[in-house]
């Protein structure tokens, strides 16, 4: 008889793509009733508990104009910490109660002076003060820019810019979602997409051939932008999993408990779920549950069908 040797072959390792669940804080800031900070408070732990490793925990900028980010400091106090998990929070200059900020600056004068009233120069002074405060507390931080139809070299100039200040990552932010991966790959850095379009998957997948390995994303694809009229949410983090299951790309995070904390927000906030994905699991386990009282009730398939 003939004898199929078997040969392990070594197989590529996998590329690690890093997610930041950005819904804690950009998916809920644009909510329009108020949220208790212990609910805040479960998001996080949830999310943490679906294994996911950077959390955007929250918020400090000033509640008079984010409401929503009011109890950021008791949120970070009362939700819990694993060896590993990083929680930045937007703050331009509170650093409390966490290893990691997150800030902000636009691309042109017109989106930084309704969002931090100032011009960019400006903003660009003021981040290099918190940019040597952080640093010498020990803090790590990421910088987001909000581009939507802007000048490539200008978002080039002010990456770099910020780069050479000392931040360690730059992330360019599609507020308005309107970028498409044409317009996408000509300023890469670190994505943060919004779905106003229904582009932010291409979006993403444009991005990881031009090498970006860092995308924030919100479970159940919550979101908006408060200075960015007509702007849908983040790019649904359950989305992202599932279009990168299989690929040559690692990802963190458990997709069917990410998924369940997607249905829990929805159903907290009154929301209409906005994951494919997670539209798709909701469909799933009330077909499973059906299934169950059919086993249980022995109810016809016929009934069940109706029911579906």
């Amino acid at each position: 008889m003939p004898v199929t040797s078997l040969v392990k072959l070594d197989m590529p390792a996998r590329e690690r793509v890093k997610i930041v669940g950005a819904g804690p804080r950009d998916g809920l800031e644009n909510e329009s009733a108020v949220i208790p900070p212990a609910v805040k408070a479960e998001l996080v732990n949830r999310l943490t508990n679906a294994r996911l490793e950077i959390i955007e925990s929250g918020s400090f900028v000033s509640p008079k104009w984010v409401a929503q980010m009011a109890g950021t400091p008791e949120v970070l106090k009362t939700m819990q910490r694993v060896k590993g998990l990083h929680c930045p929070v937007l703050s331009p200059s509170e650093f409390l109660y966490t290893d990691e900020i997150a800030v902000f600056t636009a691309a042109t004068d017109a989106f930084s002076k309704a969002n931090t009233n100032c011009t960019v120069a400006e903003s660009l002074e003021r981040l290099d003060v918190v940019l040597k405060r952080a640093t010498k507390e020990g803090l790590r931080v990421r910088e987001c820019i909000y581009v939507s139809v802007v000048d490539p070299v200008k978002v080039k100039d002010i990456s770099h810019a910020l780069l050479d200040m000392g931040w360690y990552e730059v992330s360019l932010s599609d507020t308005v979602g309107t970028g498409d991966p044409t317009t996408i790959a000509k300023l890469l850095r670190t994505g943060h997409y919004h779905h106003t379009y229904g582009m932010s998957i291409a979006n993403i997948l444009a991005s990881l051939e031009y090498g970006l390995h860092m995308f924030d994303s919100s479970v159940g694809g919550l979101g908006g932008c408060l200075y960015s009229p007509g702007a849908t949410g983040n790019v649904a983090t359950e989305d992202v999993l599932y279009a990168l299951r299989g690929s040559k790309y690692e990802t963190p995070g458990d997709l069917n408990a990410i998924a369940e904390v997607g249905t829990w927000i929805s159903k907290m906030l009154n929301w209409t779920n906005s994951s494919c994905v997670g539209k798709a699991h909701e469909v799933r386990r009330a077909r499973e549950q059906l299934e169950k009282e059919r086993e249980r009730d022995g109810g016809s398939a016929e009934s069940i069908s109706a029911k579906l």
